[in-house]
């Protein structure tokens, strides 16, 4: 037993980092990679400074995203199978009453982190910027 609560505190803080040409910024993440955890997302949560969640879907295809029962802002940065950001929705406000406003892309994404509004700026990310992770993106349900 003591072994394996070992392994799982030597487990990686799950992350993705981000390369704008000028250096490396690394982003702890929580994980969305099935359909409920999506669905989920950062409702009711705020993240600590710095942190993001990063959804990950089976395949690349248009994508939308709402603000419902959110308690911050935030910054959602698209990214393609290649995980290239295409497309950054900057400073979406939360939504508190019905209909929230929807955020579809225009290009594909397979990948979506968000992050506190503003952190796309502050960090100079924009499209074109690649992203890694050290999150098993292959098992997304």
């Amino acid at each position: 037993m003591l072994f394996l609560l070992f392994l799982v505190s030597c487990a990686p803080q799950p992350k993705v980092t981000f390369y704008n040409g000028e250096g490396y910024l690394n982003v702890p993440v929580m994980v969305a990679d099935d359909a409920a955890e999506r669905s989920q997302g950062l409702m009711g949560t705020y993240l600590r400074d710095g942190d993001g969640m990063l959804f990950v879907f089976k395949d690349a295809q248009s994508r939308t995203f709402w603000m419902k029962n959110m308690l911050i802002p935030l910054d959602i940065i698209f990214l393609d199978e290649s995980m290239t950001v295409v497309e950054i929705k900057a400073n979406i406000p939360p939504c508190d009453k019905d209909p929230c406003p929807t955020y579809p892309t225009n290009k594909p994404a397979k990948y979506v982190v968000e992050v506190e509004a503003g952190f796309a700026k502050e960090h100079n990310l924009f499209p074109g910027v690649r992203m890694t992770t050290n999150v098993d993106v292959t098992s997304a349900t």
